[in-house]
């Protein structure tokens, strides 16, 4: 295969500002084509740590690029944890229970579509997943779901840090911050780099490093380095940000339990969210990339199996072979390899 050449953008960013039913701000920014959209709206939803942007990596061709090309209208959501917002403490339960319902509401508004689809990535598509399968987005029709959904399983590693560093880490700081590695930092940020520096020797990237620390156990964790160019390996060092410790918090319980939970009562969400029958029809469609060292593999092939239970040929499951976790829309060859399945799930 070959690289993409870089592509010639023939769309422009209309921001759109709005506030979650809880109060909260947030953004959408709607990228609208020089060719006016021949299908209906497909909004994209970033993972933790990062921003609407991050599925626009310049040099590449992006996942923007291909569904614009193929006639959607697309819509990008700024959700609570996005590093383009003022940081807070967040957790899924906020993200499913008031953030991606109001960004639906608002696009059926905006444009008025009776149904849209979702492209979710990382906890995006964990809180996508859990707003659908409690009954708060029946608007939505088809959820392509990458990385992780209800259920982590997590490498070893992981769990030891979740479990056993997360409570020491936590009463020195209100949360990791990729962007540690660039310093300076002090107390538990400056001894946290560092060790994160000797650990991850495979890369000079500091932001890489930290990422791989904060979200998952591999060198790298979250995609291979052989699947990016230099440029998008370079860019990554601005699209990460900080992720409390409260999501980290949600995420113990959860892999305590063997399935998302929410920890906050209210927001019309169930206390574990895979015991019953989804109240969806939605279409999940989800991808994993076959060497993932954030959200194992399983943890897909295990939601997948649950939503079968209950909706027997509905769902699909995509095991991307030679990918880690979120080069599945960042790489290089992804273009290639991953969108076409993604735009082929939206189009059935």
């Amino acid at each position: 295969m070959t690289a993409a050449p870089p592509p010639v953008r023939r769309h422009h960013d209309e921001p759109v500002f709005f506030r979650a039913d809880d109060g909260v701000a947030l953004t959408l920014v709607r990228v609208v084509a020089d060719t006016s959209a021949t299908k209906g709206p497909v909004l994209l939803v970033h993972g933790a740590g990062m921003r609407a942007e991050s599925f626009r990596p310049p040099h590449v061709v992006s996942i923007v690029d291909a569904l614009i090309d193929d006639g959607w209208d697309v819509w990008m959501l700024n959700w609570r944890g996005s590093i383009d917002l003022d940081p807070r403490p967040w957790t899924l339960d906020d993200v499913a229970g008031h953030d991606i319902p109001s960004a639906v509401r608002q696009i059926v508004e905006s444009t008025g579509a009776a149904k849209l689809k979702i492209v979710a990535h990382c906890q995006g598509a964990v809180a996508a997943s859990m707003a659908a399968v409690a009954g708060l987005i029946p608007e939505v029709d088809v959820i392509v779901a990458s990385g992780a959904s209800l259920h982590p399983i997590l490498p070893r590693l992981s769990r030891v840090k979740l479990h056993a560093l997360r409570p020491i880490m936590q009463g020195g700081v209100p949360y990791i911050d990729v962007a540690w590695g660039d310093g300076p930092e002090h107390g538990v940020a400056r001894v946290t780099r560092n060790a994160v520096r000797l650990w991850h020797a495979e890369c000079r990237n500091p932001s890489c490093n930290m990422a791989s620390f904060a979200l998952g156990a591999g060198h790298p964790a979250l995609w291979r380095h052989e699947n990016l160019n230099g440029e998008t390996h370079e860019w990554l060092g601005r699209e990460f940000g900080k992720i409390p410790f409260s999501f980290y918090a949600q995420l113990a319980a959860s892999d305590r339990a063997g399935q998302i939970v929410s920890i906050h009562n209210g927001n019309g969400l169930p206390r574990r969210f895979a015991d019953g029958a989804p109240k969806t029809a939605a279409r999940f469609a989800l991808f994993a990339g076959s060497e993932s060292r954030a959200f194992l593999p399983e943890s897909l092939k295990t939601t997948f199996d649950y939503l079968e239970r209950h909706h027997p040929g509905h769902n699909t499951l995509h095991m991307i072979h030679g990918y880690r976790y979120t080069d599945l829309f960042i790489g290089r060859h992804a273009h290639q390899d991953v969108f076409p399945l993604i735009l082929q799930e939206l189009n059935s």
